[in-house]
């Protein structure tokens, strides 16, 4: 080609044009700002924090905790360290320029478009290749410039203000704001306040402060319009002068003078109000009054009845106290009255050094605490000192620090009382033990003599009798190097589980102890035996009888909160009869004996039998559901496989040693237990053999097989048959379909299993395995026992008004989480006590103190805070 064509093309191809874009002058102006408020924070930010911390002390009233002096001076300050910034910001300070505003929006942009739209191509302009590239370039970047905004101002005043002024300025500010008042802020101005009153004359204030924990309001003095000011003890005078120092002065008789005087003449003075006296502001305008001072009284405290003690050895002791201003604490000592001890048998010895009981006396959970009445409750009946002679001094203490005591109660320190004979025994062995440990080897001899060879009945059943016996090992293994704190301790709390189980007994016992008497008295009357043999059987029964109605009492107790409002009707509809009616009944019968009249007094104990069976038949007899049945069933299986595991327990002790007579069982708790002295208990016909009977020797065996073994033959039948009953219960068991009847079928069948394995054990004459299947087969019993209860509950609530009781006494077994019973309909009892067993005071008090606590934490959400003010208010 030649240089004329290619001249010719290259003039015929023309230039493309630059791509025409709008720069984004919003996000750059707005940008510009942005840095401008960052350059004024950075130089200005102490100017604007001096000032807005100034106007925040205005707001919040500093100057009336400043004397006219401080006021201006302190105005000085203020106006130094705005000047000091107001001259920093200006040295400090630029203007940001365009450019840079520009290059800040341009950073955030991928590809920096808005300089490349700027730009001017420097190389290939002449070339139509790469000027279209060129011009393609530049209009994807116009295109990415359109996304461009604002960049926001980051000031970066952490570093320069390492401890936050600025934002403690602020904080002052809005507190200022809210709970302060614009007014104030004129009070500070040169020509008003202080410096107003230089000009206008003297004047004054005064204020009368009283005790915060008194909560009477702080006085104005210039209102007081009379001339006799009556003031709390312990109140505060705080007065201010204004105008000429000197034109007004104060003299006053109210405080304790002291070696430096205070200037009369000084701008600010404070007294503290200590005694009655004259109070004189001399000087224009000046005034007089007299003061007198209120005494703050001492709290004083009552007993107001001597106090009461439940069965459990629950104390209840009234108080009542009274204060001027309220009681703050108040607590109870109690002290042991050595000289009245009656210092004889195990208290012969000192009694091992012991701090006074101290306890917390509680106060009222709301309301005023000047005048009240309390209980104080407490537990004395596991201490060393039950029952000894005790000081009880009661004391309280208001704010100022003034105690008020009763007088000191001299009484024995309440505590639960043991009425069973052998309970009393072991439960006096325990104290003699805490008293001074001296006594061990005492307390030991005392036990092995109660423990060898047995009154009959003394011990209800093996297990106590063999627990009394592992409590006096103990004690005679520890006597040669001496009880430690821990051993006796744990001693005492041994006899005290065992002196409880042998007082609470079990009520089937008591009854068949009672019948036992009655009977042996019918036949002594109908044998005409000697005056004497029926005193003492009459006494026989008297003691069971007693022992009978405490159980029967003891039973209603716990089962009264159980009962529903049905059961409680008919029970106050029944005849009600006390101990008193029944002994007024023993005491006609000893009374027809002795003079002879046998047939009436037959009669007349027959009428007694009577009466004692119709009280069995009202407290757990009478028409059961089928509920109830089913719960009864299983309570009869679980006394049985108790009776079992018993008898299996006596054989296996035989077995390691067949001549001990410890092993004595008086009356056993399970059925067909038998009964008898180192034997097996049981011979083929199911009758106990007395090992000391005739032609026997003491640990004689009933039945024995092969080798001298026990024939276990009869235990593993009965464990069969037993085990079959359960099955059969099984298919009649109610509550089927809900989660607590599933649980407790299932908890059945695992007591069923482990019935076959005991059975298996017992069959192979393994008697250790045997006992532990059995123990295993209890545990399942009784949880399916609970589950049941809990599957007739259910079904209870279930049931709709008017279709008549639900099934089973299932009360028990309806106790919420918190331990409450339901009440009708399956309500809470709201009217029962939540907190059983504790201190509802103590706990009140921490739950009290705790909302406090809470609700003093203002980073908590508002809705939270409102809630607990709402709850303070309350209470």
């Amino acid at each position: 080609m030649s240089d004329t064509q290619e001249t010719r093309n290259h003039t015929e191809t023309p230039k493309p044009a630059p791509p025409k874009a709008r720069l984004p002058l919003w996000s750059i102006r707005l940008t510009w700002l942005g840095m401008l408020s960052e350059n004024l924070a950075r130089a200005f930010w102490p100017l604007w924090t001096a000032v807005i911390l100034g106007l925040a002390a205005l707001l919040l009233g500093a100057q009336d905790w400043l004397s006219p002096s401080l006021i201006l001076g302190t105005y000085a300050v203020f106006g130094a360290l705005i000047l000091f910034g107001l001259l920093r910001g200006l040295w400090m300070f630029r203007l940001p320029a365009a450019g840079a505003a520009l290059a800040r929006v341009d950073e955030t942009l991928k590809g920096r478009p808005i300089q490349a739209v700027l730009d001017q191509q420097a190389i290939g302009a002449s070339d139509p290749a790469s000027q279209a590239l060129w011009a393609a370039h530049q209009k994807r970047m116009a295109d990415r410039m359109a996304d461009a905004r604002p960049v926001a101002p980051a000031p970066g005043l952490a570093r320069r203000d390492p401890y936050a002024l600025r934002y403690h300025a602020m904080l002052l500010l809005g507190i200022g704001l809210i709970f302060g008042s614009l007014a104030r802020v004129s009070e500070v101005d040169p020509l008003s306040g202080a410096a107003q009153a230089l000009t206008a004359g003297p004047s004054w204030e005064g204020w009368i402060e009283a005790p915060g924990y008194t909560g009477l309001p702080t006085r104005y003095l210039a209102d007081q319009k009379e001339d006799l000011l009556e003031v709390a003890e312990g109140s505060r005078l705080i007065l201010r002068l204004y105008g000429e120092v000197g034109a007004l002065k104060v003299a006053e008789t109210i405080s304790t003078p002291s070696p430096e005087a205070q200037d009369p003449a000084a701008p600010e003075q404070t007294f503290a109000i200590t005694q009655n006296g004259a109070l004189t502001i001399e000087g224009e305008g000046g005034r007089s009054w007299v003061v007198v001072i209120q005494p703050d009284m001492a709290p004083r405290i009552a007993v107001t009845a001597m106090p009461e003690t439940s069965y459990e050895g629950q104390m209840s002791l009234g108080y009542e106290a009274v204060d001027d201003y309220g009681i703050q604490m108040g607590e109870a000592e109690v002290t042991l009255d050595l000289a009245a001890v009656d210092r004889r048998y195990g208290l012969a010895l000192p009694p091992e050094p012991r701090d006074a009981l101290m306890s917390d006396l509680p106060l009222p959970i709301a309301g005023a605490r000047d005048d009240y009445e309390e209980t104080w409750i407490e537990d004395f009946s596991k201490h060393p000192w039950a029952h000894l002679p005790v000081s009880i001094s009661l004391r309280v203490q208001d704010a100022a620090g003034q105690e008020g005591i009763a007088d000191v109660l001299q009484i024995p320190l309440p505590a639960r009382r043991f009425f069973d004979p052998l309970a009393a025994a072991v439960i006096e062995q325990r104290r003699d033990l805490l008293w001074n440990r001296e006594n061990a080897p005492r307390v030991a001899m005392i036990m092995r003599a109660i423990s060898w060879q047995p009154e009959d009945r003394l011990f209800r059943d093996e297990g106590t009798y063999l627990q009394f016996r592992t409590i006096l090992r103990r004690l005679e293994a520890a006597l040669p190097k001496g009880l430690t704190d821990d051993t006796r301790d744990d001693l005492a709390e041994a006899l005290w589980n065992l002196a409880v189980q042998l007082e609470d007994g079990d009520i089937d016992d008591a009854l068949e102890r009672m019948q036992s008497a009655q009977e042996r008295l019918s036949e002594a009357m109908r044998n005409g035996a000697s005056d004497e043999e029926i005193a003492q059987l009459m006494q026989e029964l008297r003691d069971a009888t007693q022992d009978y109605l405490r159980q029967l009492s003891r039973q209603a107790q716990q089962e009264q909160q159980d009962m529903d409002e049905f059961e409680r009707a008919e029970n106050e509809n029944s005849m009600q009869m006390d101990m008193n009616d029944l002994q007024a009944m023993m005491d006609r019968i000893q009374e027809l004996m002795e003079q002879g009249r046998m047939a009436e007094a037959q009669q007349a104990l027959e009428e007694l039998q009577q009466l004692m069976e119709n009280m069995q038949v009202t407290q757990g007899q009478g028409q059961n559901s089928p509920g109830q049945q089913a719960m009864e069933d299983l309570a009869e299986t679980l006394r049985d496989q108790q009776g079992l595991s018993d008898q299996a327990f006596r054989d296996l002790q035989e077995q390691f040693n067949p001549n001990a007579n410890q092993g004595q069982s008086q009356q056993n708790e399970g059925r067909n237990g038998g009964q008898g002295r180192g034997q097996s208990h049981e011979g083929q016909n199911g009758q106990g053999q007395d090992g000391d009977g005739p032609g026997g020797q003491p640990g004689e065996s009933g039945e024995e097989g092969q080798g001298g073994q026990p024939d276990q033959g009869s235990l593993a039948e009965r464990q069969e048959a037993l085990r079959q009953e359960l099955n059969r219960q099984l298919g009649n068991l109610p509550g089927q379909g809900s989660e607590a009847g599933n649980a407790a079928r299932d908890a059945l069948r695992q007591a069923e299993r482990a019935m076959e394995g005991a059975e298996q054990s017992l069959r192979e004459n393994d008697l250790a395995g045997a006992i532990d299947q059995q123990a295993e087969a209890m545990d399942q019993l009784r949880e399916g026992m609970r589950n049941l209860g809990e599957a007739l509950a259910e079904q209870q609530r279930q049931q709709q008004p008017g279709q008549g009781q639900a099934e089973g006494n299932t009360a028990g077994a309806q106790r919420d989480p918190l331990g409450r019973n339901p009440g009708a309909g399956g309500a809470l009892n709201g009217d029962e006590n939540m907190l059983q067993g504790e201190d509802v005071y103590r706990r009140a008090r921490e739950l009290l103190d705790e909302i406090r606590r809470r609700s003093g934490e203002g980073e908590r959400p508002q809705e939270e805070l409102d809630y607990l003010k709402r709850l303070l208010d309350r209470f």
